[in-house]
């Protein structure tokens, strides 16, 4: 089935929760991210910094990144995080989920290859927005609807 503006998106990519994190959420939580600029994780952050989104980086070390201050678990974070980022394997990325949902985030965002289908029905059953399987850089890039 294909919509106006092109193929319909599954569940885990709704545009109404896409346009919610890139849009009205400012605060993103990096899991996975490090100093290492050869990364994904840190070209992704430097360009939700660049759209003017504060960065939180997570990652064991708390090291600082991107001049953010760096806290080794979600649960260290001592403010409000909207939007949970999570560059994990998928293995991994349900409990981050959960862990996103227990600190009371707005939403999850799952990057490009990593699903994980239960967690987002977990975290959807929660109340909490959730995206998987795409990357922030992509949907800026590309028409939503």
């Amino acid at each position: 089935m294909t919509t106006p503006s092109g193929p319909a998106r599954p569940a885990w990519q709704d545009p109404a929760a896409i346009a919610l994190m890139l849009d009205d959420c400012t605060t993103w939580a990096v899991v996975g991210l490090t100093t290492n600029t050869d990364r994904t994780a840190w070209s992704i952050a430097a360009q939700l910094q660049q759209r003017g989104k504060r960065i939180v980086p997570i990652n064991p070390d708390a090291a600082e990144v991107l001049g953010e201050t760096g806290y080794a678990s979600l649960a260290d974070v001592p403010f409000p995080v909207d939007v949970v980022d999570v560059f994990r394997r998928s293995e991994a990325a349900g409990e981050v989920a959960d862990q996103a949902v227990a600190i009371g985030a707005r939403a999850v965002w799952f990057q490009l290859g990593v699903v994980d289908h239960a967690a987002f029905e977990r975290t959807r059953a929660a109340g909490v927005a959730m995206v998987m399987d795409t990357c922030p850089a992509i949907e800026w890039r590309s028409p939503r609807g």
